[in-house]
């Protein structure tokens, strides 16, 4: 807040260094480690003159860093200490390893696994890898010869922020802006063998990750990259092959799946 004339000290107690008399003088400056210092008030001050606290206004007063007592002093006399108490309503600044964080009023939670943060919260240490998923295909899936084609991932092992959709356009959203690392695997069975067949990760419906099988159909082919997006951007896994003849996805964890997560920044 501002403040009219000199801001009060806050909680700054100090005792000023140590004055010579001067006979026949009344008015002395005060210092703390020879630097002048100036009192809020001189009712903010504890004064002993030859072992007797002085009175402020009446014994003496203040004005900036110069106290004046109410007579001159003499030979003899002496200043034993000069207090100044500073805003004695203010804690001012704790002694070192005094303040727990049950002190603190930073927002969010505090235990082993968070830290505090510049901005006064509490956070946890590189955040968090979610959202994250896993799915796979349960169950063949046909896939037409030479026609790019939606792999049907349709049972979950896991999806942490319910972000793919299972059951109708099997695809993944994201729900945040930023960066996701993937990982597509299919698997094809035919009556025969073929070579030639395509996996792909689309963002939106355009291929950004991709991944060709120029060698069998009974091995996986796998697909996998870090991708940027926004909250609503989507992803699928599309597939398409030369078999000549429909020819289908086969079922399993372990050979048609879907995954991600998000990556820290």
């Amino acid at each position: 807040m501002a403040y009219i004339g000199r801001e009060p000290q806050v909680g700054n107690f100090q005792v000023c260094d140590a004055i010579s008399v001067v006979n026949g003088q009344a008015a002395y400056t005060m210092q703390v480690s020879s630097v002048n210092v100036v009192p809020e008030t001189a009712n903010h001050m504890i004064v002993s003159l030859n072992g007797i606290i002085q009175a402020p206004g009446s014994s003496y007063t203040v004005s900036g860093s110069t106290i004046t007592f109410a007579s001159n002093l003499a030979t003899g006399d002496v200043i034993n200490f000069i207090h100044i108490l500073g805003s004695v309503l203010d804690l001012g600044v704790p002694s070192d390893s005094t303040v727990s964080l049950a002190k603190l009023t930073a927002t969010g939670t505090k235990d082993a696994t968070t830290f505090l943060r510049g901005d006064n919260t509490f956070a946890a240490a590189g955040g968090a890898n979610t959202p994250a998923f896993s799915v796979y295909r349960n169950g063949t899936q046909s896939i037409s010869n030479n026609t790019e084609t939606k792999d049907q991932y349709n049972t979950e092992n896991f999806d942490t922020d319910n972000n793919f959709d299972n059951s109708t356009n099997y695809r993944y959203t994201p729900g945040f802006s930023g960066k996701s690392f993937l990982v597509a695997s299919v698997r094809l069975f035919g009556a025969t063998d073929f070579d030639n067949y395509t996996i792909k990760i689309s963002k939106n419906g355009t291929g950004v990750l991709r991944q060709q099988n120029s060698y069998q159909h009974y091995e996986s082919t796998t697909v996998s990259g870090i991708v940027t997006h926004n909250t609503t951007d989507y992803f699928e896994v599309f597939i398409s092959h030369q078999y000549g003849s429909s020819t289908d996805v086969m079922s399993g964890s372990d050979v048609s799946y879907f995954m991600g997560y998000k990556l820290i920044e």
